[in-house]
């Protein structure tokens, strides 16, 4: 199953088709219409979609840039919980009215479908060009919004039990936003320290203790009452923004964890789908979905973006790039669970309707954002990776030059690394050697850096500051603090020449993603 699901990722990028709905589809084939495997256990269903969506979030997280998102999170925050409210009330009252759900139904079904799916989005943003406070909003809503919407299709689902007050359904909502936000500041918080100051035998084990620090936080986040959606995505946040040690080692792994998690819960709700039943209620879902698409998502757009005096540009592109996925599915399960009346039924809509919008959003996405003349800026920073030296008390740092970086052209003296740093080995088309101060820096190098515990963080915030503004960054507004050209030693070619006598120029096959030396 995993070798088609990895071969499905490559017919997906071919052909624009989303790989969800492969893995669905593969789920369905492999059901009892199809290769006939028999699976109708929803409460398994439900906690292995909770498991997954922890490692989804995580990675999202891990992957996030603090400084990318940081001034759209109060939008963000806003869409995440007052757009949430909006969407689900109207959308609840148009499967009341269009298609004759009762109240407590309609409304289960309004907030299934009111979250943006993490998954869903952060694959398409990796693919769309976009602005960085558009791009940082839609990462930072997906992450914050599967909290709010938890509770309230519990809260619906138990309301022929149950019922409360709105009051204290929005004070139960504010309640778990807050132990879940503390919880994952705390274990982010306390997993960086940790890590920095404990150096680990083995670069492996930084992953899995990345990854163990982040369940801790969905684990620590629901015991205490509050959010854990909220506590892992807050603490992978903190954790992917740490300088910790083997930062894209830890990256990777939780790309390929996030991956198989996709990959087992879409086949896992394929199967546990029925495609017979589908049928009936496949105009209804379309219906919903239409509501949900043009009426809800943009008019909480509008209404929650208004004191942000946003473009109506942007007004546009957020509503259209609302994407559902998995997270909708799942949480289709708990009514299921709860034996509310027409949960089979919500569950079907819901499928369809995640199904259906997601081939017509998603592949869509990229023209909309040409249209409306919302391109995205190309990311300038060098890749860093930094390896502790317990016994030599010092650090090695991995450095690649992306294709757009202004490290570009500038001498390694020009660098000027504070005292205790310096550049010792340098990679060009597969050839290293050991440079000069005079050695020109080139887009594809990759840099050997060897820097003492205490200019470990000036070293790295130096060499990020002249990726960024070449080497008059200090002028420019660089943050670190200048200091004195130190000459590296060691010999080489002289002036970052390469053997066939040229100076360093572009090479084939770099970019931006690279990780740097292992």
């Amino acid at each position: 199953m995993l070798i088609v699901a990895v071969a499905a990722v490559r017919l997906s990028s071919r052909t624009g088709l989303p790989s969800l709905l492969i893995y669905l589809g593969i789920g369905i084939a492999l059901g009892q219409d199809g290769l006939g495997v028999r699976f109708d256990d929803a409460e398994l269903t439900q906690v292995l979609g909770y498991a997954a969506l922890v490692l989804i979030l995580a990675e999202g997280g891990l992957a996030t840039r603090w400084r990318d998102i940081r001034p759209a999170v109060p939008a963000a925050a806003v869409l995440s919980t007052a757009g949430v409210g909006i969407s689900v009330l109207v959308t609840a009252a148009g499967a009341h009215y269009v298609i004759g759900l009762d109240w407590q139904p309609a409304l289960i079904l309004g907030a299934v479908v009111s979250s943006t799916d993490a998954a869903a989005v952060f694959s398409v943003l990796r693919t769309v060009s976009l602005p960085k406070r558009l791009s940082g909003m839609l990462e930072a809503e997906s992450g914050f919004n599967d909290a709010p919407v938890v509770i309230l299709v519990v809260a619906f689902s138990a309301l022929d039990q149950a019922p409360a007050p709105w009051y204290l359904l929005v004070g139960k909502i504010a309640l778990q936003l807050v132990i879940g936000f503390a919880v994952g500041v705390a274990v982010g918080k306390l997993g960086e320290t940790g890590l920095r100051q404990v150096a680990l035998p083995q670069a492996g084990l930084y992953p899995i203790a990345v990854t163990a620090l982040c369940v801790l936080a969905y684990a620590g986040g629901a015991l205490a009452q509050g959010s854990g959606f909220l506590a892992v995505y807050v603490a992978a946040l903190i954790l992917g923004n740490a300088r910790l040690p083997h930062r894209p080692a830890v990256r990777g792994f939780a790309d390929g964890l996030a991956w198989m998690a996709q990959i087992g819960l879409f086949v896992l709700l394929g199967l546990l789908v029925s495609p017979g039943d589908l049928l009936a209620d496949f105009w209804p879902a379309v219906a919903v979905g239409l509501v949900l698409t043009v009426v809800a998502r943009p008019l909480s757009v509008v209404l929650c973006l208004l004191p942000f005096k946003r473009p109506w540009q942007e007004h546009t592109l957020l509503s259209w790039a609302g994407l559902r996925g998995a997270v909708p599915i799942v949480l289709a399960t708990i009514p299921m669970v709860a034996g509310v009346e027409d949960s089979s039924r919500i569950f079907n809509i819901v499928f369809v309707l995640v199904s259906v919008f997601t081939l017509v959003q998603g592949p869509t996405l990229p023209w909309l954002a040409r249209k409306l003349k919302l391109g995205g800026e190309n990311t300038v920073d060098v890749e860093i990776e930094s390896a502790p030296l317990e016994r030599l008390r010092g650090h090695l740092l991995s450095v690649s030059i992306p294709e757009a970086s202004r490290m570009h052209g500038v001498e390694v003296g020009e660098l000027r690394l504070p005292p205790g740093a310096a550049v010792t080995l340098v990679v060009r088309d597969g050839q290293s050697f050991v440079p000069l101060p005079t050695t020109v820096l080139a887009r594809g190098d990759d840099l050997l850096v060897v820097a003492t515990d205490p200019v470990r963080d000036a070293a790295e915030r130096r060499l990020l500051a002249v990726g960024r503004g070449g080497k008059l960054a200090d002028w420019l507004g660089g943050r670190s603090r200048a200091v004195r050209p130190r000459r590296p030693g060691g010999t080489g070619p002289k002036g970052g020449e390469r053997r066939d006598g040229k100076r360093g120029g572009k090479r084939d096959g770099t970019d931006e993603g690279r990780s740097g030396l292992r």
